[in-house]
């Protein structure tokens, strides 16, 4: 499914009937309508962070829906396209933390190349429709992703941005892990508790703290 040491750990969900009605749905939905991200790029987060590089998660609800955005990636959008609100104030707040200068590229590939994975709840969506593949078991599956990455050793820092993902705090159990919560870096809540929250050096504290290489923030 996916190509890398994922597959080991999520084999067990994968044979889940859950899992099997989701990808047959999602096949379905390819078929008919314009569902981004493309096809091939829907588990993109795993296949740039594999399971043994993992240091960091910055969880998502759902992919951009407009034309061409969603890469596969939570917050991440292609070279190239329009930048969304929410991607311009995680920068802002970048240059204000760690005073990297805002980039011209959008995607944030270079993070997954790191360790951090850029995990949406739900890995699909239907063009111009938010929220439109929810509750047809993309939950279920990320949800027990997070439960995996919850039982890793080696510790890993959950950044959880907005009330839907801090909703997810319940499912982080693992003491030697670290998590970082805020407001959402969208336009309607950046300034009630974003702006000013320092995740990018906050993570690279722990990670330093840890023993672990730090995160080159820059794209």
């Amino acid at each position: 499914m996916i190509g890398n040491s994922w597959d080991k750990y999520l084999e067990e969900e994968y044979n889940k009937e859950y899992f099997k009605n989701l990808i047959n749905f999602v096949n379905e939905e390819y078929k008919e309508k314009t569902i981004y991200p493309p096809k091939n790029e829907i588990f993109n987060a795993f296949r740039y962070t594999p399971y043994e590089n993992l240091k960091v998660v910055i969880l998502g609800q759902d992919p951009y829906h407009g034309e061409n955005e969603a890469e596969g990636l939570s917050f991440s959008v292609k070279n190239k396209i329009k930048r969304p609100p929410s991607l311009q104030n995680i920068f802002k707040e970048l240059e204000s933390d760690l005073n990297i200068k805002i980039s011209s590229n959008n995607s944030l590939i270079p993070w997954a190349k790191q360790g951090i994975l850029l995990l949406n709840s739900v890995l699909t969506v239907i063009k111009d429709h938010p929220a439109s593949h929810q509750k047809q078991g993309w939950e279920t599956f990320t949800d027990n992703v997070i439960k995996i990455i919850n039982e890793k050793e080696e510790p890993v820092v959950f950044i959880l941005w907005g009330s839907y993902a801090r909703s997810k705090k319940t499912l982080i159990t693992n003491k030697n892990h670290y998590i970082i919560e805020s407001t959402h870096p969208s336009p309607f809540s950046a300034y009630n508790g974003f702006f000013g929250s320092r995740p990018f050096s906050k993570t690279n504290d722990y990670l330093k703290s840890k023993g672990i290489d730090e995160i080159n923030w820059e794209i």
